[in-house]
């Protein structure tokens, strides 16, 4: 049976990484995947998942207006897809999320989502707060903060500082680092030098 599965974590813990391995493993056993991106996550406006170790895999562009319902049933029709694999799917809409929950329900078909689950300013992006209302399974990739605890919080550098406040998507405003919850909130960003 089927499910919806919302695999979250902060910054540089793998997520892509995964998708790619995943993609992979279907395929070496001749299933077929479809793999999505939302626009706004592209580079460049190229349809392409990338990792920050070097892989990468070409992937169908999402945005917002997007139907992926009936981009799935157009695709299907043409050739059976057996997995639906989304990455930054912290960038999807409510209905994105409805439509990916409908593949599951009415096809049959796993829908693996990776995504963050909370900006730099400790909120939830609108994909990740629906993620976590309709997905069967919720699980966490693990990474560290500098100090070795586990990462839990996204923050945004500008200047050697934590940036709190500004538009929540600003992949071009800075530079975003995971950290454990002690040092997101006292804003020790690196290890102190003695």
């Amino acid at each position: 049976m089927a499910q919806l599965y919302y695999r979250y974590s902060t910054m540089n813990a793998g997520k892509s990484t995964e998708l790619i391995k995943v993609a992979h493993n279907y395929e070496e056993r001749g299933k077929n995947v479809l793999c999505l991106i939302p626009e706004i996550a592209c580079d460049d406006g190229k349809p392409v998942i990338s990792s920050r170790i070097g892989i990468s895999r070409e992937a169908h562009i999402v945005s917002q207006r997007d139907n992926i319902l009936t981009m799935f049933a157009d695709l299907n029709a043409m050739k059976k897809i057996d997995c639906v694999l989304v990455d930054e799917c912290q960038f999807l809409t409510k209905q994105n999320v409805e439509q990916l929950a409908e593949i599951v329900d009415s096809f049959d078909v796993p829908v693996i989502c990776y995504g963050l689950k909370n900006d730099f300013r400790n909120q939830l992006f609108e994909g990740a707060y629906h993620l976590l209302v309709f997905a069967d399974k919720i699980e966490e990739i693990k990474t560290i903060c500098w100090c070795g605890r586990k990462a839990t919080m996204v923050a945004r550098i500008s200047e050697g500082k934590i940036v709190r406040t500004g538009d929540q998507i600003g992949l071009d405003k800075g530079e975003y680092i995971s950290l454990c919850r002690k040092h997101y909130n006292d804003g020790t960003i690196y290890e102190p030098k003695n």
